[in-house]
């Protein structure tokens, strides 16, 4: 994998971030957090999809390497949605 193709992984994996906290409707960090809510939300949304027997829908192939865009927005959103609840619960103990 060349470093143009990484580099298009992390910007896809990224944008994908980001439309999850937008869904989710909470947003914490920036670039950096997007990217790895990308990737956590495509391992999260594919682990789900495999358990309910679902087909890949949108799927990105750079290089050899597969990024399931639609999984990884819907992963991500359901991620985010969880950090949210589990903050505002620690919030209000405190």
């Amino acid at each position: 994998m060349s470093i143009l193709q990484l580099l298009l992984l992390l910007f896809v994996a990224g944008v994908c971030g980001s439309l999850g906290q937008s869904l989710a409707g909470f947003s914490r960090g920036g670039c950096l957090v997007s990217i790895a809510l990308g990737f956590v939300g495509a391992l999260v949304g594919t682990w789900l999809a495999r358990l309910l027997g679902l087909p890949a829908i949108f799927t990105l192939h750079i290089e050899g390497e597969s990024f399931p865009v639609v999984w990884s927005i819907l992963g991500s959103t359901l991620f985010v949605a969880l950090l949210g609840l589990i903050q505002r619960r620690s919030r209000k103990a405190d």
